[in-house]
């Protein structure tokens, strides 16, 4: 985004992220750029590699620092802090000012000052929302009748596990629906290969965890199915963001279990409504479930996912892949002169 974002201006950039080589990196960094994006975990890499020269440094912006701190980044941004030049602005960009992000700003920031910009407890007003209450075991059934109707032609699908997403799509895939997924324990090439044909058509559902929902950047997505209850009101309203975009419509739909109607109505005081419940046509909501011996043989599980996604390292290479994160909102500060970021530079 922030190569589209400053094509015409004077800026030389580079992207350090996990999950691929090292190589063009590091050189891009040793040949002097004027705006770095990284993730925490391969900056750190090339920092005790010696590739990087924070001395010309005169601005740091954290984004996302909300979705950092929730996948255990602290420790290595605050060794890259650390490393930095005492004189410099620093930005955070958060989605949400949870006590734990009033902390980082006082200890990353002198006098900071809070700007708030809209409320993202407010899904857009192009997104029709709605609730399907269905038992657990119900639910891939349930997905894959919504899917037969035609107008599901582009659809992400969430998923609170990664192993969840991995049977979910198997299970679509064995219904002859083209199916991607997008979570931690894919690479960064299969997650590009993924998010590359989801963009082309070639897929025509991607299945994603939470740590991939503000990643994903696609227009034309037509639903969102959040396939299992989000743990977090905060992380309903980035889920569903992901379509209804530029003025487009699009549906956002959540299955809802028994166990998840808590976590539904501190939901809809969240955004300050009602989501609207619905049925799905011609489905049988009294099926029975398989037997009990069939759950453990690669078929989505029936009873309600009990773990997270867990927490990736900060400061390993294919770890910090996961953590790419959308730019779109960086402030357009530049130095007039080139700061060195590598070991070596051209005058």
């Amino acid at each position: 985004n922030v190569r589209a974002y400053a094509k015409h201006l004077p800026f030389r950039m580079a992207t350090v992220f996990g999950g691929v080589s090292e190589r063009p990196q590091i050189e891009a960094l040793r040949s002097g750029v004027d705006l770095v994006v990284a993730t925490p975990g391969r900056l750190i890499d090339l920092m005790g590699q010696r590739q990087t020269n924070f001395s010309g440094i005169e601005f740091l912006v954290l984004d996302e620092a909300d979705r950092m701190l929730d996948m255990g980044f602290l420790p290595p941004i605050r060794q890259i802090v650390k490393a930095l030049p005492q004189k410099r602005q620093t930005l955070m960009f958060s989605a949400s000012l949870s006590r734990e992000i009033e902390k980082l700003t006082h200890e990353f920031q002198r006098s900071p000052k809070i700007i708030e910009i809209g409320r993202r407890a407010n899904p857009a007003e192009t997104v029709t929302q709605f609730v399907y209450d269905v038992r657990p075991h119900l639910k891939p059934a349930l997905l894959l009748h919504l899917l037969s109707d035609p107008q599901f032609d582009t659809v992400l699908v969430f998923t609170r596990t990664k192993h969840g997403a991995d049977r979910i799509a198997r299970r679509l895939e064995s219904s002859g629906i083209k199916t991607g997924t997008i979570h931690s324990n894919r690479s960064q090439n299969q997650r590009l290969r993924a998010l590359k044909d989801f963009k082309s058509g070639a897929v025509r559902v991607l299945v994603a965890t939470d740590i991939a929902a503000r990643g994903i950047d696609v227009d034309g997505i037509s639903h969102v199915v959040n396939y299992d209850f989000p743990m977090h009101s905060e992380d309903y309203v980035h889920r569903i963001g992901r379509t209804g975009r530029a003025h487009a419509v699009g549906d956002a739909i959540s299955f809802v279990t028994p166990e998840d109607q808590g976590q539904l109505r501190s939901l809809e005081r969240f955004i300050g409504r009602g989501i609207v419940r619905k049925k799905a046509e011609g489905f049988d909501y009294n099926a029975a479930g398989p037997p009990r011996e069939e759950r453990g043989r690669g078929e989505v599980r029936l009873s309600r996912p009990t773990k997270t996604e867990p927490r990736l390292p900060g400061n390993s290479a294919r770890g910090s892949g996961e953590a790419t994160q959308r730019n779109g909102g960086l402030p357009r500060y530049a130095s007039s002169r080139r700061s060195s970021w590598g070991r070596s530079r051209s005058r």
